[in-house]
């Protein structure tokens, strides 16, 4: 009988749940690096942009006035909006800060089941970026950063595989889901340095719009963030992947 022979395992033959998996994991390593922060930086800065977009679209939804946003090379960011909100109002577009990259996360997740749509997801996402950067940009370094990533994005939705293209989308989408975690000190504390200025945390915004403390109003987002990100994952994950 001849020998068979095997040939190795590459991304293109990974199932979707696999590359899930080899993305988290990946983020989760990297993490743990000496500079595995420096690495992560520009993904940090897309998720302060997701943070800051979910302040200014919930502020939209709630019919208010998103005027503009500022995103600052330290990692901090600003969403500024207009208009005369309630309390709860006012509680809910700072929730929507702290929940945004949760919810982008799992969007792209679910939208990039399917490494056949993967690139155009990918492309999709540069308009969106682009898009952003020409209605609510402000700062320089905000908007070079943001058309860098557009940049990116649309060379991968161009040149990439269908499987690499997925495979780079979880990447993004996952450490958005996870950022959260990194964002523990700011969900519990009553003040945070936005580009070198103390300002009121968004767990504080909501203690004062409607009672009880800074820290009880960060548990309630960060139980709820990873319950989001914990049950979005796990249904991606458990699907059949989308031909």
């Amino acid at each position: 009988m001849g020998r068979q022979i095997h040939a190795p395992l590459t991304l293109t033959d990974m199932h979707p749940r696999t590359l899930l998996f080899l993305s988290a994991a990946a983020i989760a390593l990297v993490w743990q690096l000496p500079y595995g922060r420096q690495l992560l930086y520009p993904l940090t800065l897309l998720a302060t942009f997701a943070h800051e977009m979910g302040h200014g679209l919930t502020a939209m939804l709630v019919g208010e006035q998103f005027d503009q946003l500022l995103l600052h090379a330290d990692g901090s960011g600003v969403a500024q909006w207009r208009g005369h909100p309630g309390r709860i109002t006012t509680a809910l577009i700072a929730a929507g800060g702290l929940v945004g990259p949760t919810v982008a996360g799992i969007t792209l997740l679910l939208l990039s089941r399917s490494p056949r749509y993967a690139r155009a997801v990918l492309a999709t996402l540069a308009a969106l970026v682009t898009l952003s950067v020409v209605v609510w940009l402000r700062n320089s370094f905000g908007v070079v950063f943001l058309l860098a990533w557009a940049v990116t994005l649309a060379v991968a939705a161009r040149t990439l595989s269908n499987t690499a293209a997925a495979f780079s989308l979880h990447l993004i989408a996952v450490t958005l889901c996870l950022s959260w975690f990194t964002d523990l000190d700011y969900m519990f504390s009553a003040q945070a340095m936005v580009n070198g200025v103390a300002q009121p945390s968004d767990s504080a915004v909501m203690a004062d719009a409607i009672g009880l403390t800074y820290w009880f109003w960060g548990g309630v987002i960060a139980v709820f963030s990873l319950a989001v990100a914990a049950l979005g994952i796990g249904f991606v994950s458990r699907q059949p992947a989308l031909k």
